[in-house]
């Protein structure tokens, strides 16, 4: 899913993109995943975009192992592009994965699953595959973590958010800022119960949900 954000090239060659939002959120991020995310195991990304959140979160968690995927064959470039340059040993190459096709993701498991600023700049069944796949590939307490800006019913929009949910579907009617209450509702479909909601800077969220036991018959 393209990230309509402006993006430049860092000056070590076109594969390798920079994102501006990932100067700003990348440790307010980091801070909140400390809380959650398990001792051990592969931590699978979806959408990594331009692969700085991987490379960020892979020095922060060296015990952990960081699966970075898109479904952008620009993006995963630049993802291999940082980790060939400056990546940590923890930082696996990234494999290509498209969110809205759970059925067909190239991985078995996870421990953990990120997804960072997709939810609003892709079409709702984006949305609605990763938390399918989620619900297949964690086991019992395995956190999905989601973050970006969202909308809340009751509470006030702020202007900043409200100006960026017309520009996102000014390039794309199926973009847009979704609410929360229709996100954790589609979890809970897949068997992901809400864990805690937080507030970050730039008046976005992060989302954390947890696979629940599964009841018995």
């Amino acid at each position: 899913m393209t990230n309509p954000e402006p993006f430049t090239f860092d000056g070590a060659g076109e594969a390798r993109r920079s994102a501006p939002h990932v100067a700003r959120n990348a440790d307010p991020i980091t801070e909140v995943l400390r809380e959650v995310l398990p001792d051990a195991g592969l931590v699978l990304e979806i959408a990594s975009g331009t692969g700085e959140h991987a490379l960020h979160f892979a020095r922060a968690f060296p015990h952990l192992l960081f699966q970075p995927t898109d479904a952008d064959p620009v993006a995963l470039r630049s993802v291999e592009a940082w980790r060939t340059a400056d990546g940590a040993p923890n930082l696996l190459a990234p494999v290509p994965l498209d969110a809205a096709e759970p059925d067909r993701w190239p991985v078995d498991h996870a421990d953990a699953i990120l997804c960072i600023n997709m939810v609003h700049i892709s079409p709702w069944a984006a949305t609605l595959g990763l938390l399918k796949g989620a619900g297949k590939l964690l086991r019992e307490g395995g956190v999905l973590y989601v973050y970006g800006a969202y909308r809340q019913r009751g509470v006030e929009a702020a202007p900043s958010n409200e100006a960026f949910d017309r520009s996102l579907k000014d390039r794309n009617p199926e973009w847009g800022l979704r609410y929360v209450e229709d996100v954790v509702a589609a979890a809970g479909a897949e068997g992901l119960a809400l864990d805690d909601i937080k507030e970050m800077p730039a008046h976005n969220l992060s989302l954390v949900f947890r696979k629940r036991v599964p009841s018995r018959p």
